[in-house]
């Protein structure tokens, strides 16, 4: 298995198979639609669930005598109903001894009743029930913090785009993947009903940056493709760009399952298994935030990246030229296999004169037009960056 996935990844890497990513983005621009606008309804229906550090309210913290169970949080939720009637308080296991009730805001006679129903409810001392109050000021601070913090992020990232490949619609098709990403992933918290909370805010910033990062490197290696390509007639800047996501596929799937792989165990085994509570927030945006992310740097941004630069004048006159070429020669472009990659000129070839395409016997069925086995780095046979 191991070296049929190097074999695929050397075959993504020097084209000789290819998947039409770009060529099909209106197909993947639709279902991230969907995703979107499903999304976007959840954070009405059923809504956000913010948390004690952005609504305001009192806290409970139970320290129990033994790991607590599903029958204690039960009681705790029951005994506070019983004695304020809060419809429906917060209750989250911390960690092996502890316990967390979130309510509205209570008076000190009434948060002071709560404390000594729970000591009661639970047969421990007064002492051990720990109550805090957060107040409304407190949860509109940390809610404009948070907003202006992403708001700036957002703003350097288009602005460190535009500097670093001297090309606005690199930056804009990022931002446009961050935000893909953030969305859906505000989704997912709205739809599962999970508190956001301080630290999901945290994880939410971690995404964007992971995101980013999937991103840049696939633009670098579209830049490294696209450089100089009006100056031949071999291929498109969607062809060459489309090459620069399967060159990268691999590295985009190895990284992110690496990176999946210890948050999913906070998830599940630290969150679900073991009740570390204050986990579960910063640990479910990381997962979903980073499959989103994955997703986005592959099927969104590069394909937004190229609808916006087929739009150019001279993009288009050149894929015009392109297309009467290969109309004139016969030339069908799924079964050019091996044709000169930009920047690389043949004996007897000029700089900027495309070479004639050599026809092989038996093309590979999905092979890109700008396949060469030469471009295959022996040092990295599965193309993964490093």
């Amino acid at each position: 298995m191991a070296v049929n996935f190097a074999q695929w990844g050397n075959s993504l890497y020097t084209g000789k198979r290819s998947y039409d990513i770009v060529g099909h983005r209106r197909i993947f621009f639709t279902a991230s639609g969907i995703v979107i606008l499903i999304c976007i309804i959840s954070f009405f229906f059923p809504g956000l669930t913010l948390g004690i550090d952005f609504t305001g309210g009192s806290q409970f913290q139970i320290t129990t005598a033994s790991t607590p169970t599903d029958q204690n949080l039960d009681l705790a939720r029951a005994t506070v109903q019983a004695t304020i009637g809060e419809r429906e308080p917060t209750v989250t296991k911390i960690g092996t001894s502890q316990i967390r009730v979130e309510t509205k805001e209570l008076s000190s006679e009434q948060s002071s009743e709560v404390r000594t129903a729970l000591a009661k409810a639970f047969k421990i001392t007064a002492d051990k029930v720990t109550a805090t109050y957060i107040g409304p000021t407190w949860g509109k601070d940390v809610s404009g913090k948070a907003f202006r913090g992403a708001i700036i992020f957002l703003v350097l990232v288009g602005v460190g785009m535009s500097l670093y490949f001297r090309a606005w619609r690199m930056a804009v098709s990022a931002l446009v993947a961050l935000l893909h990403d953030m969305i859906i992933t505000l989704g997912i918290y709205a739809i599962v009903g999970f508190e956001i909370t301080p630290a999901s805010v945290i994880g939410f910033l971690t995404v964007l940056a992971y995101s980013l990062y999937d991103t840049v490197v696939i633009f670098d290696k579209v830049r490294e493709n696209t450089t100089g390509i009006v100056d031949q007639t071999q291929y498109t800047y969607a062809e060459a760009a489309n090459l620069a996501v399967n060159q990268t596929l691999v590295r985009s799937i190895n990284t992110s399952v690496i990176a999946l792989l210890p948050v999913a165990s906070i998830l599940f085994i630290g969150s679900f298994i073991l009740g570390a509570g204050t986990l579960s927030d910063i640990s479910l945006a990381l997962f979903v935030g980073m499959i989103a992310g994955a997703y986005s740097s592959i099927f969104i941004a590069t394909p937004m990246e190229t609808l916006l630069r087929s739009r150019e004048t001279r993009i288009k006159e050149h894929d015009k030229l392109v297309f009467a070429r290969r109309d004139q020669e016969g030339t069908d472009a799924t079964k050019l296999t091996h044709l000169t990659p930009i920047g690389a000129v043949r004996p007897g070839q000029h700089q900027g004169v495309a070479a004639q395409p050599k026809r092989p016997a038996r093309a590979h069925r999905g092979a890109s037009p700008l396949a060469d086995p030469n471009t295959a780095d022996p040092n990295n046979p599965t193309g993964a960056q490093l």
